[in-house]
C-alpha cells in the first residue's frame, strides 16, 4: 500500500524544522502530492505535520 501526501496548507510562519519536514517529504508549495511507501518511518514524520499535509491511503 502506498501513501497520497497532499500540502494543503503554507509553510510560511512555520518553524523550520517542519518546513524541512515537507521538503523531506518531497513538497514545498500548496496542492502538490507526492506518493509514498506506507512504512513507520514515514507515518512518523508525517505524524509532525498533519496540520499542513493531507494523507490518503492509495491501494494499486
Amino acid at each position: 500500500m502506498e501513501l497520497r501526501v497532499t500540502q494543503i496548507r503554507s509553510s510560511i510562519g512555520t518553524k523550520p524544522k517542519q518546513r524541512g519536514t515537507l521538503r523531506a517529504l518531497g513538497l514545498g508549495r500548496i496542492g502538490k502530492s507526492h506518493i509514498l511507501p506506507d512504512r513507520p518511518e514515514i507515518r512518523g514524520i508525517l505524524a509532525k505535520v498533519p496540520h499542513l499535509v493531507e494523507v490518503q491511503e492509495v491501494v494499486e
